[in-house]
């Protein structure tokens, strides 16, 4: 197990202990939620209770695949506690996510909590935002147009693509990869980017996260806010 696989283990086992019998659960999507996932089905099948609302395609699969019960927005429209990833965080606990493409449906349920957990191993700890690059989901009608308006905050952009395909999200949109570098005011250019016609959604997430589990110096810690942070 690589360094980087055994922090997403830890992060993944520290957030299951967060679910409480009971809960209603928004379910994350990516590789370390796949961990948490894991851990969370273990609880299950010692006999917690829990429903979970999930984020993408691929986390219904994690759902199914460790015995995780479902429900859908028919069901209810109030989560206890959101776990997801992320593909950076900042020292401002301002984030980009939606490298898997779920940035929409993440997005979604995770306003829908009453507390907001994410986890991260070290490498996703930034100075900065916009080393990743940014997601944007774009609908499908006129996304040429959209694109060039967005290429006028961010020039280097490519509409993503997988197995030589467009890559569709699961609301049928496109998305386009945005290079910014160094992305200084987060809530500005998500709001800039959100008043353009046809962007969706973008992967800024700001203002979002109330707790952060990631590693410090090999040890699992819970940010519960700035004055928690040591990196940047």
């Amino acid at each position: 197990m690589s360094e980087q696989d055994r922090q997403k283990q830890l992060v993944g086992e520290a957030a299951a202990g967060h679910v409480e019998d009971g809960m209603t659960i928004g379910l994350g999507t990516g590789s370390t939620v796949e961990r948490f996932a894991e851990s969370l089905g273990r609880r299950i099948a010692e006999g917690l209770s829990v429903r979970a609302l999930p984020t993408s395609e691929a986390s219904i699969d994690l759902a199914h695949r460790f015995d995780i019960p479902l429900i859908d927005w028919t069901v209810t429209t109030h989560l206890d506690l959101c776990i997801d990833g992320a593909d950076e965080v900042a020292p401002d606990l301002s984030m980009i996510k939606g490298g898997g493409g779920a940035l929409l449906w993440e997005k979604i349920v995770a306003s829908a909590a009453s507390r907001r957990l994410y986890i991260a191993d070290s490498s996703k700890l930034v100075g900065a935002l916009g080393t990743f690059p940014l997601p944007v989901e774009v609908v499908r009608f006129g996304h040429q147009a959209t694109a060039e308006k967005l290429a006028a905050h961010c020039p280097d952009l490519a509409r993503r693509e997988k197995g030589g395909e467009p890559f569709v999200t699961d609301s049928g949109n496109f998305i386009y990869d945005c290079r910014f570098g160094r992305i200084d005011d987060p809530a500005a250019l998500e709001a800039a980017l959100g008043a353009i016609p046809g962007v969706v959604e973008c992967g800024l997430f700001v203002g979002m996260a109330d707790s952060l589990i990631a590693l410090r110096d090999g040890v699992v810690v819970t940010v519960d806010g700035q004055t928690d942070v040591w990196w940047g």
